[in-house]
């Protein structure tokens, strides 16, 4: 009985984090499907990256753009740079760990393109860097964020988008996070190709 109270104190706790989180970023996660879609639309594509539970969710994403979200449609151009183990571990190795994203960006990245880095804290350095990347490259940049934001909230200019989700835990950060992945995979699918309405 303990562990089933457990459980539900969980679930409870998530549905208020969803439901205060949705009221903040909705606004933010439509501003950056925009952006997405204004980069798709002109020959550009999406580099996603992100740590841990963060790097799933990016690769997550990467895996809807390219198949499909809910319904057929061409393929999207979305790489998630946490996948390639001989570049990441090859950069950690030959330069430092917290170069592993920006130097793909740097290799990979154009003006058309838009960086999406996926993190918890926003303090990561190797998503600091890469954003630092990106606009060297004059890319524009979604964070999808958490806490306060930290130092990549400093880091976004006007023209990118930062998500920061406010929540007691990492755990229930990255559950809002995969919401909003969600949310900005309908919303690419529907404006650009007019399905799920």
């Amino acid at each position: 009985m303990e562990s089933s109270h457990r459980v539900l104190e969980i679930f409870e706790e998530s549905v208020e984090v969803i439901s205060t989180a949705s009221k903040q970023i909705a606004l933010l996660t439509a501003e950056a499907a925009e952006l997405m879609i204004e980069s798709l639309l002109s020959g550009g594509k999406l580099l996603v990256c992100g740590n841990g539970g963060s790097a799933a969710d990016a690769q997550h994403f990467s895996a809807e753009m390219l198949n499909r979200y809910e319904k057929e449609r061409p393929s999207l151009p979305a790489i998630a740079l946490t996948t390639d183990s001989s570049t990441m571990t090859a950069i950690a190795n030959d330069y430092d760990f917290k170069d592993v994203f920006a130097k793909q960006v740097s290799a990979l990245g154009q003006p058309k393109d838009v960086l999406f880095v996926i993190t918890t804290s926003g303090n990561s350095e190797n998503l600091v860097q890469a954003v630092i990347t990106a606009h060297e490259k004059q890319m524009r940049c979604v964070g999808l964020n958490g806490k306060t934001g930290g130092k990549l909230s400093k880091l976004f200019t006007s023209s990118d988008v930062d998500i920061v989700v406010q929540g007691p835990s990492t755990a229930r950060i990255q559950e809002v996070h995969a919401i909003v992945i969600h949310c900005l995979c309908d919303l690419i699918d529907q404006h650009l190709l007019g399905i799920n309405e």
